[in-house]
């Protein structure tokens, strides 16, 4: 939250293209810590990691769509290269790490830091190609303008554009929902330490989240259906799946075998989870599309980098009192969160309907103007 935000925010003023080499390094030094015993090291590392993933969730992102309008492709395709984005590297590169980071630690007995090794390398790669092939863009690249400044305007366009504020307000919501699941999902299958497959389960999640991808491409695709429009159902969706516990907790009787098998409460969970994976695969690439729009694109990774200060606050207070609420109530305010989210949602889209209207109407008034000017001569 404060190193990622702050060098996050460069990447506007010294470029997309350094952030994105920025992050290479970062994490590459932050995998390089995991051989130290040394807490303080590990530390140095975990702030390293902090500000390589600001910069992996803005830099990225921020880089491709400006080079994307620079060169005058098609704006449908980003929704494209979006989707293919996720459902390719959230979705089957996520799943093809996981099993060969088991094939380095388990199968070939390299050990439980081998997989970071291997990161590095990957990583290694990754900043050779941006080096040796991508170009460089800027937000803006005035001298004079400092970090503060740069806060400044990025604060500026929050306060003075309600659509920007609610996009903030949504993303905040949603991932912070998410986040919280990540660490709830596995005591909610397994209340009583049943015996569940957690690696198949997580490919099952991944599998589900390529399957919202793809369902997103679909609906991107299809000019006559905004991305404003859906959202409200795929938040209203997922903010039932959210509650599924506490529906379940009254309505089906816990097992109370110790070291069992999955229970049935534990099954209609595990389809409900699977559900609300698939809307976080539809809930990236609509949001990437919908920050396209409306960011603006001088301070756009700085703004990116500010919705990330209260989704960082949000986790951190939940994870620090996951222990003070019971499961349930965790579960019940992310579904309340997401259902604010739809509101949300609701209200972007009337605003974002009302702001494409308004050229319409003067262009409208304009002509009807030019029409009755030989009439008052």
């Amino acid at each position: 939250m404060v190193f990622g935000t702050i060098v996050g925010s460069l990447a506007d003023k010294q470029g997309r293209k350094r952030a994105c080499v920025t992050y290479c390094i970062s994490y590459i030094l932050s995998c390089i810590t995991k051989h130290s015993p040394e807490f303080k090291v590990l530390m140095v590392g975990r702030i390293l990691g902090g500000i390589a993933t600001s910069l992996l969730f803005s830099a990225f992102e921020s880089w491709l769509v400006a080079e994307h309008n620079k060169r005058g492709f098609e704006p449908q395709w980003l929704s494209l290269t979006f989707s293919k984005a996720i459902f390719i590297g959230n979705g089957l590169v996520a799943i093809v790490s996981g099993l060969f980071a088991n094939l380095l630690t388990d199968t070939l007995g390299f050990g439980p830091v081998s997989p970071f090794d291997a990161a590095a390398c990957f990583l290694a790669i990754g900043m050779a190609i941006i080096l040796s092939t991508w170009g460089e863009n800027y937000g803006d690249p005035s001298e004079n303008k400092s970090l503060l400044s740069q806060f400044k305007v990025a604060a500026v366009a929050i306060a003075s554009d309600e659509k920007i504020a609610l996009l903030g307000a949504i993303q905040s919501l949603f991932e912070g929902s998410m986040y919280t699941f990540v660490f709830l999902w596995t005591p909610a299958l397994s209340p009583n330490d049943e015996g569940i497959p957690h690696g198949f389960i997580f490919a099952t999640f991944m599998l589900s989240s390529m399957l919202g991808s793809s369902i997103a491409s679909r609906l991107m695709a299809q000019e006559t259906l905004k991305v404003e429009s859906y959202m409200q159902v795929v938040f209203a969706i997922s903010s039932f799946t959210l509650f599924l516990p506490v529906i379940t907790s009254y309505l089906v009787t816990s097992s109370s075998v110790k070291d069992g098998s999955i229970s049935l409460g534990g099954s209609i969970l595990l389809f409900g989870f699977c559900t609300f994976e698939a809307c976080v695969g539809i809930f990236w690439p609509s949001i990437m599309k919908m920050r396209s729009q409306y960011i603006p694109e001088e301070a756009r990774s700085t703004i990116m980098n500010f919705f990330r200060i209260p989704l960082n606050i949000f986790v951190c207070i939940v994870l620090y009192n996951v222990d003070a609420f019971p499961m349930t109530i965790m579960f019940g305010m992310c579904g309340i969160f997401l259902l604010i989210a739809s509101v949300l949602q609701r209200r972007l889209m009337v605003v974002a309907e009302s702001h494409r209207s308004r050229p319409q109407d003067w262009t409208a008034m304009k002509e009807r103007d030019d029409e009755e000017a030989p009439l008052n001569i």
